[in-house]
């Protein structure tokens, strides 16, 4: 039997800790504040990250290092026989098109998924990786598994303020303008690779439960299971822990025989969406 490692980047949201104590690889995504690079969860926290934000540098977001990806499989590959690979949403960056271009001098031992998913959803995508490989899978029937599922998963955001939005050159700033003077909630939705629009709301209030009618409707008509039987239902936020725990509560009774995971969303999403951000996910099981 092949002896298979896992590997992902911070996009999943799992940390390195975290790695450690499920048998993972975790790469830092670099973040670059002011021209300063740092690592996420090596030394970039969440509370520094949002510091920083909140300050006004300049944050821009990069892939992780060529030399850091084929370091890392050098070094795997030492111990392992095969690798599995699994970079965030080719849709929302160019690091799984890289990584793959990259696996190509590796003889077919580091097979990269390319399966649409980010932060939570894709964290769910590594969890099943791991799963699969315990099973017996090899690195090329867990790629293959991984992407026939790809779009069995669903996630809607709301966004607290427009103006990260507008900075990432998301939104005009003329209709940034307009949705914070109207005290717009927006809620955006990825349904796998993009980023998109998909309601506006006026408070808080009516954006959550916008949110979670759009999970009840995909329950039902899309997955075809109401009751959330089949699947992993998900929770992230950036920065307002309180405003997520609420949030939680409030899903819990609408889906009252789901386990509810929730975690901070990655960075690479949050440097867009900014703080006071709550997010709903689910994805099927394998």
């Amino acid at each position: 039997m092949s002896k298979v490692i896992v590997v992902t980047d911070s996009n999943s949201g799992i940390t390195q800790s975290e790695a450690k104590e499920l048998g993972i690889v975790v790469l830092p995504m670099p973040f670059y504040f002011d021209g300063q690079m740092y690592y996420e969860d090596i030394d970039l926290t969440q509370e520094q990250f949002y510091e920083k934000l909140e300050l006004g540098c300049e944050v821009k977001t990069s892939m992780p290092l060529v030399g850091d990806v084929t370091d890392k499989w050098d070094e795997l590959l030492k111990e392992y026989d095969e690798i599995v690979h699994i970079p965030m949403s080719s849709g929302l960056s160019s690091s799984c098109e890289t990584a793959y271009m990259l696996s190509q001098e590796y003889d077919g031992k580091v097979q990269v998924v390319n399966n649409q998913r980010i932060s939570v959803t894709m964290r769910q995508s590594v969890l099943d990786a791991k799963e699969l490989a315990d099973s017996g899978k090899n690195a090329e029937e867990i790629k293959d598994i991984l992407e026939r599922e790809k779009f069995q998963s669903s996630i809607y955001i709301m966004v607290d303020t427009l103006e990260y939005l507008k900075k990432g050159g998301r939104i005009t700033p003329a209709a940034a303008a307009l949705g914070t003077l109207l005290k717009l909630k927006p809620v955006l939705q990825i349904q796998g690779e993009k980023l998109d629009a998909f309601a506006k709301a006026r408070t808080v209030k009516q954006a959550k439960n916008i949110m979670i009618d759009a999970m009840k409707n995909d329950f039902e008509k899309r997955f075809q299971d109401p009751e959330g039987k089949h699947m992993h239902l998900e929770l992230a936020y950036t920065k307002d822990l309180d405003a997520a725990l609420q949030f939680k509560a409030e899903v819990q009774e609408a889906f009252p025989g789901c386990e509810i995971v929730m975690n901070p969303l990655s960075l690479s999403v949050s440097c867009h969406i900014g703080p006071g951000a709550l997010a709903i996910a689910c994805s099927k099981e394998i």
